[in-house]
């Protein structure tokens, strides 16, 4: 059902995670040029910005979850969720994904000195990640136990088990991305690989929350 709001939001992360993997494969930015290679990433920071968004507010309960976002709304279920893991996780997340927008809007200027650099780009970029990783840890710490046992059928651990991953090889690449005094990055081939992977963890995440969805509305 693409017209219910949590569909949305997976649809949402798909793109945005879809759009950092693409912009960190190897040879893209080779092909596109840095400049269109920044572009891809900021899109897919809007993107992901988009999903944080419609998640918080199913969060909060200003959304529901099985309706379209505007027939759902419900402002006055606002003052529950401020102790539910999800508002907090919600909460979290959405402000890394500013960081993002803020990172990867930077990253489109290419005349920073490595000051410069390294605080409107660098710095927005390791806050992001800290947020994402802080946000998957306390979803993560939220799921059934033993949390590691190996479950891939489960499909609420296997959702929180890829983006704590993803958000730990995006913490590793936002550390291997510091602009050095030479002006290169510490550590180009981390920084990308980094990106990759973790993109691609939260884009098999998201795949994943479609058919969790489906299997929640199931009697019994």
């Amino acid at each position: 059902m693409p017209g219910r709001a949590d569909w949305q939001v997976a649809a949402l992360f798909i793109v945005g995670s879809a759009c950092f993997a693409l912009g960190a494969l190897p040879g893209y930015a080779s092909m596109v040029g840095t400049e269109a290679d920044g572009v891809t990433y900021f899109v897919g920071s809007l993107f992901f910005t988009s999903a944080a968004l419609l998640q918080f507010l199913i969060s909060i309960g200003v959304v529901r979850a099985d309706r379209r976002p505007r027939a759902g709304v419900q402002w006055r279920l606002m003052g529950r969720a401020p102790r539910q893991v999800e508002w907090w996780a919600g909460s979290v997340q959405l402000v890394g994904t500013l960081f993002f927008n803020l990172s990867t809007f930077a990253a489109l200027h290419q005349n920073f000195t490595v000051t410069e650099a390294n605080r409107r780009v660098w710095g927005p970029d390791v806050l992001g990640s800290i947020a994402f990783l802080v946000a998957s840890g306390l979803v993560y710490a939220d799921v059934r136990r033993p949390w590691l046992a190996w479950r891939p059928r489960d499909l609420g651990w296997s959702v929180a088990t890829l983006n704590l991953v993803g958000s730990v090889a995006f913490g590793a690449s936002a550390i291997a991305a510091k602009v050095l005094s030479t002006g290169d990055l510490r550590n180009l081939a981390l920084a990308n690989l980094g990106t990759f992977v973790g993109a691609l963890c939260f884009l098999l995440g998201a795949v994943l929350l479609i058919p969790d969805q489906e299997r929640a509305e199931l009697p019994g």
